[in-house]
């Protein structure tokens, strides 16, 4: 068992969602971090955590950003953070799942990562490096995000399901 640092430079916490049901929004949380205590030889052992500071979202439109932040949505004054503490992985080799306890304002819902494993690898100071590739998808009104309105033609702004894309870049300790 070994414990790794994100590198955030190239590491990126994203997601999506439906907008006006024909296209994806996408979207970054620029603050966030964990511990990944990371057993290659079998992942079983292994335990991770991250937690997002919420206020961070950004999709490229402040408008829309600060939106988010409010009580329609993440509600960030009193729930700063979104967590995901696992409690099981399983499988081998390079694909695995990730189940865990994920908190999204105040509410927590057990949630699957499906992991792609890549590396490991050495950057230019001959540091080792592994990278993963979690994917999930959560249904927001599960987490008392519902805020949403109708258009023209009855599409809705905001899809009920949230792509989750977290690729993560690990440093040796």
């Amino acid at each position: 068992m070994a414990l790794y640092d994100l590198d955030a430079v190239h590491s990126q916490l994203g997601f999506s969602v439906r907008h006006l049901m024909i296209t994806q929004v996408h979207g970054v949380f620029t603050k966030w971090g964990g511990t990944f205590s990371i057993d290659p030889a079998d992942v079983s052992r292994s335990q991770v955590t991250v937690e997002i500071d919420a206020a961070s979202v950004d999709t490229r439109n402040a408008q829309r950003d600060g939106h988010l932040r409010s009580a329609d949505f993440f509600e960030v004054e009193k729930h700063p953070a979104i967590r995901f503490v696992s409690n099981r992985v399983e499988g081998s080799g390079a694909s695995f799942r990730i189940t865990g306890d994920f908190t999204l304002r105040g509410v927590t819902k057990p949630l699957v990562f499906d992991v792609v494993a890549a590396g490991p690898s050495k950057d230019s100071q001959g540091r080792g490096r592994l990278g993963y590739r979690a994917t999930s998808r959560i249904n927001r009104h599960e987490f008392g995000v519902a805020w949403n309105a109708v258009y023209e033609g009855g599409a809705l702004v905001v899809g009920e399901h949230v792509e989750l894309v977290l690729d993560l870049q690990l440093i040796p300790r």
